[in-house]
């Protein structure tokens, strides 16, 4: 399992950046190819304005397709403009864990 931690700090408005999440997320939902495969989660930091994204795939050319996509590039520029010219982006390898998922 792969997957990427990303953070940035927003103080913009709260509904078109819950816009561009919904979006992003129903599309990774309609994908076929993604189904089962990626998931992405957005989350707000306990201080309001820190925004924390985790992703996860199972192989590299999970990632390739989604990277691929239209929609992946919209979202992507819309993550640069939110967070005011890029984010902290950290990709891992996941060794181990427990098998809950919330």
């Amino acid at each position: 399992m792969f997957g990427i931690v990303i953070e940035y700090d927003f103080s913009g408005d709260e509904a078109e950046w819950q816009e561009a999440i919904d979006t992003f997320t129903g599309q990774i939902d309609a994908d076929d190819r993604l189904r089962g495969r990626f998931s992405y989660q957005c989350n707000v930091s306990n201080d309001g304005g820190g925004r924390i994204h985790i992703g996860h795939w199972d192989q590299e050319e999970t990632l390739k397709h989604l990277q691929g996509q239209p929609y992946f590039a919209d979202f992507s520029e819309k993550v640069k403009k939110f967070s005011g010219g890029g984010p902290k982006a950290t990709g891992f390898k996941r060794l181990g864990g427990t098998e809950g998922v919330l």
